[in-house]
């Protein structure tokens, strides 16, 4: 069922949670509600969920104006990222409550058949508080799906978990929403996180949102190559994107300092006019060994963290005054004032306006020929 979303603001006591939200969610579609802590990705799946009412806009389900109808009479299921179980039933009698509520018929078959999904099977004769935090968040979004909504929604729901069993949860949630609803029918799924890796994962369309307003929606990968603005690529990258203001002039770039980029006649590049832009390069995208074509930049170690098996390097040019981000794959140890060379792929980096509201103007995407966008 299609839920759409028209001019959906909400402000509470004078302060603005939502502005002028609005969206079309098809149904049986995986949807990443993406943006950092106060981005106002929960004030909106507590309005999809008819725990609050905007102060402005409609909200549709299947065209039916449901922005006054409270939650208890709408078909949606929402997960929290606390971990929120009847803590005197069993896990079974958990799984088992909603459809007992709507006497669904083959109760324990759906039981077992989520409790398999979810791995959780020979827990079913348990109470909560005698499992491990991941275990009862199985057990919650199990119930939610048992519940058989058109529109499920899941506000953080891994937050509270550690890596690995993050890791290992997500890789299921993809498979499992296609069984949110019973006779797999598959229900809208509305997934809320501060974490791009989950949104890169979870694939579907990702929904950027940035204090209270919607910055782009775009199925995951052309967001992910193509961020409309500098600000929708910061929190579509995590490390940090490594923004440098430059100039083009007479087909070449020029960075800070004396840094030269040629701008050959193929690149996606090519069609910049000349003029003052932001250029944008991820710290995947910039490396510590060369590979043909490469741009060499001089620099020393300012900081150096290894995050599981990855590696960041923070660098300030030796010779320019620009500041990088490296992630490099494997775990490495650099010492403060270490001086290395910086390798960046100039096939990857990315134009924005400078000033303003510093649109995407250029960038590269794979199978697609890079072109400037339109002015």
């Amino acid at each position: 069922m299609t839920i759409a979303l028209d001019h959906i603001g909400r402000t509470v006591a004078g302060e603005l949670h939502l502005a002028d939200v609005s969206l079309t969610l098809e149904p049986g579609t995986i949807n990443v509600l993406l943006g950092h802590t106060g981005a106002g990705k929960t004030s909106l799946l507590r309005v999809m969920a008819g725990l609050d009412r905007p102060t402005q806009g409609t909200l549709r389900q299947g065209g039916a104006d449901v922005t006054r109808t409270p939650a208890r009479k709408r078909s949606v299921a929402l997960v929290y990222q606390q971990f929120i179980n009847y803590p005197s039933l069993t896990v079974r009698d958990n799984i088992a409550s909603p459809l007992r509520l709507r006497r669904a018929r083959d109760t324990e078959a759906r039981v077992r058949e989520l409790a398999r999904l979810l791995r959780i099977e020979e827990l079913l004769d348990r109470l909560p508080g005698a499992l491990s935090g991941g275990q009862q968040q199985r057990v919650a979004i199990a119930r939610a799906l048992a519940k058989g909504a058109e529109l499920v929604l899941l506000d953080e729901p891994l937050v509270n978990l550690d890596y690995k069993l993050r890791e290992d949860l997500r890789d299921e949630l993809r498979a499992l929403f296609g069984s949110a609803r019973p006779g797999g029918t598959p229900a809208t799924v509305v997934y809320a996180t501060t974490d791009p890796a989950e949104a890169l994962a979870l694939g579907g369309t990702t929904i950027l949102m940035h204090h209270g307003r919607v910055l782009q929606h775009a199925p995951t990968l052309d967001v992910y190559h193509r961020p409309a603005s500098v600000t929708a690529a910061r929190v579509l990258s995590d490390p940090p994107m490594n923004l440098v203001d430059g100039v083009v002039r007479d087909g070449a770039i020029e960075l800070a300092g004396d840094l030269r980029i040629a701008i050959g006649a193929g690149a996606h590049l090519a069609g910049l006019a000349d003029g003052p832009y932001c250029f944008g390069i991820r710290a995947s995208d910039c490396r510590l060994h060369p590979a043909p074509g490469d741009v060499a930049v001089q620099a020393r170690v300012e900081l150096s963290e290894i995050s599981g098996s990855e590696t960041f390097v923070y660098l300030r040019g030796a010779d320019q005054p620009v500041q990088l981000i490296v992630q490099q794959d494997g775990v490495f140890h650099h010492q403060l004032d270490d001086e290395l060379t910086c390798y960046l792929d100039p096939d990857r980096l990315l134009a924005f306006h400078q000033g303003g509201d510093q649109r995407l103007v250029a960038s590269y995407h794979p199978g697609h020929p890079g072109a400037p966008a339109a002015p």
